[in-house]
């Protein structure tokens, strides 16, 4: 049901003979090709359909430099239901971008000469810098209001962003951003099915330390007045766990507060189960199971690193900056 000012805003967009503006924002990542369809309405950001599709782009790319074709052909399948949804919806305007995996795979130019041959869809291969931008303006309106920042983490396939935000003035500023190469399908491929989680975290403990080295040369980080903001597949699986949750419900993980201890908390049950246990449990499930001890691993090295005490956990990031871009809502 459409709120009072929602209805005014149809109202005004028709009597000026034009419909409100519907964009579209598409996430290629490592692991899954991603939709968001949305429009302004009444000053925000409303989501009018979405879309997701694990296709593990990135398998084997670590170890051959190269895109395999059956990962190519799952990622066309998935843009080809992108390319249908953005047709029904009428979309105006419409950004596709492909991230770590396209970054690193040699024939990475052939994915992107199917799609648009084969979809119509024009993929954009942004640089870590435009990536982290992107999950900082996806993430922003989630800074807590009580506090004066915030380190932004997205644990991705193939990469993870980590964005320094702080509250001015005016509106939350970067202050620093950078790019890990470490990523969750990354590190299942290279540590196996039955690692041990202190395994797993002897290959991102070293990089996240020197990121900080590298961060902090901008300032010290105030831990009592900053919390930690993660978007991923694994801070919200997490997330869900820690709210008993049986099946995995955007609506009640997004935006939700925790207790960085509980979500430590719940990492360390998890790396006590072997792969099977993992995967049987309603909020990992098949697809993900393989990927949650590796992003655990990358979670527990950021909080030892930047121990705040609060977390706020974003189901969104970078296809939500691109359409808060695209529709004039970013800050």
């Amino acid at each position: 049901m459409q709120a009072a000012g929602e209805r005014r805003d149809a109202k005004r967009g028709r009597r000026n003979g034009r419909a409100p503006l519907t964009a579209a924002a598409i996430d290629l990542g490592t692991n899954n090709c991603r939709l968001l369809i949305g429009m302004r309405e009444n000053g925000r950001l409303r989501v009018v359909d979405s879309y997701s599709r694990i296709v593990r782009l990135g398998e084997g790319v670590t170890h051959s430099g190269l895109l395999a074709e059956e990962a190519i052909e799952r990622t066309l399948a998935a843009l080809k239901v992108c390319a249908d949804r953005l047709a029904k919806k009428k979309v105006s305007r419409v950004r596709a971008i492909a991230t770590e995996a396209c970054r690193r795979a040699a024939n990475a130019n052939e994915l992107v000469e199917r799609a648009r041959a084969e979809t119509g869809i024009a993929l954009d291969i942004i640089s870590t810098d435009e990536e982290a931008r992107l999950a900082a303006v996806g993430c922003m309106p989630l800074l807590g209001r009580e506090h004066e920042g915030a380190l932004i983490f997205d644990i991705g396939g193939g990469s993870t962003e980590l964005i320094w935000i702080r509250r001015t003035d005016a509106k939350p500023e970067v202050v620093s951003a950078a790019s890990l190469p470490i990523g969750v399908v990354m590190l299942s491929e290279r540590h196996g099915l039955e690692a041990r989680l202190e395994d797993v975290m002897s290959s991102t403990r070293p990089l996240v330390e020197k990121l900080a080295r590298d961060m902090h040369k901008r300032g010290a980080f105030p831990h009592d007045t900053h919390h930690l903001l993660g978007t991923s597949g694994t801070i919200t699986t997490l997330a869900a766990i820690a709210m008993g949750l049986s099946r995995y419900d955007r609506r009640r993980v997004d935006a939700s507060w925790h207790d960085t201890a509980s979500i430590t908390g719940v990492i360390d049950s998890l790396a006590t189960l072997d792969h099977s246990a993992r995967m049987n449990m309603g909020c990992v499930g098949r697809d993900r199971a393989d990927l949650m001890l590796p992003g655990c691993a990358i979670f527990k090295a950021i909080v030892e690193t930047w121990p705040c005490t609060r977390l706020r956990v974003a189901d969104r990031g970078l296809r939500e900056g691109i359409l808060r871009e695209l529709v004039g809502l970013a800050a």
